[in-house]
């Protein structure tokens, strides 16, 4: 895969626009006093992913997501040498876009980060769980490290926008370290990045393994990496 200006800039901007409008969504519920509802935060994260998905997919992929990026790696989907640069962009994508919704409501404390509302273990485990299954819809509908079919898009948002719907009120459902690192750096709440850093990567891990066991060798694999090399 050549990772390029092009492939960066795809990365960065379905980033920023992932935290922009699905943080953004919480934030400007706060303000409003419940105007877009936790059903219509849940909406604004799916339905940003499916947009992005259609956007810049055939770009970049459009990962815009740390976990999903090492998930790949891991599915041997994913050259080595690109890790680094997406995650670098994904994490800057998510960090300018928090830093707007600063200047934007600058009375807001939170900005959107994801903040565990039960146990820490209750939070980490969840999080696990749900990544784990976007992980494994991801996997299965796509071709190397991209999405393939008109439909792809359309499981991958609708597995986002159900994750956080079912886990939003207990661990924030961010399933994405990028969009929990934008929101905690610029509210300067950096006591529990850690969850949401640990729990995705482990999650997207175990569909790797799951992946393997579930389907044909061409999943994950040398067979997976030939793939990746035409098809990304």
């Amino acid at each position: 895969m050549n990772i390029n200006l092009r492939t960066c800039t795809a990365e960065f901007i379905g980033t920023f626009a992932l935290v922009l409008i699905g943080a953004g969504s919480v934030v400007v519920n706060d303000v409003t006093g419940g105007a877009i509802t936790h059903l219509g935060i849940s909406f604004a994260f799916g339905g940003i992913v499916l947009a992005m998905i259609y956007t810049v997919g055939d770009v970049s992929g459009a990962h815009l997501n740390p976990a999903v990026t090492l998930g790949f790696f891991a599915a041997r989907r994913f050259p080595a040498a690109a890790v680094l640069p997406y995650v670098v962009c994904q994490l800057a994508g998510a960090v300018v876009a928090s830093v707007l919704l600063t200047v934007w409501f600058p009375t807001h404390e939170t900005y959107g980060a994801t903040i565990p509302s039960g146990s820490l273990w209750q939070s980490f485990s969840m999080e696990v769980v749900l990544t784990f299954l976007l992980m494994f819809v991801i996997l299965s509908v796509s071709t190397g490290a991209k999405e393939k079919g008109l439909m792809a898009g359309v499981a991958i948002g609708a597995t986002v926008a159900l994750g956080a719907l079912f886990g939003g009120p207990v661990s924030g459902a961010s399933m994405n370290p990028a969009r929990s690192f934008g929101p905690a750096l610029v509210s300067g709440d950096l006591s529990v990045l850690w969850l949401y850093v640990a729990a995705p990567v482990c999650g997207a891990g175990l569909a790797v393994l799951t992946c393997v066991c579930t389907r044909d060798k061409a999943c994950c694999g040398p067979a997976a990496e030939s793939s990746a090399e035409t098809d990304v």
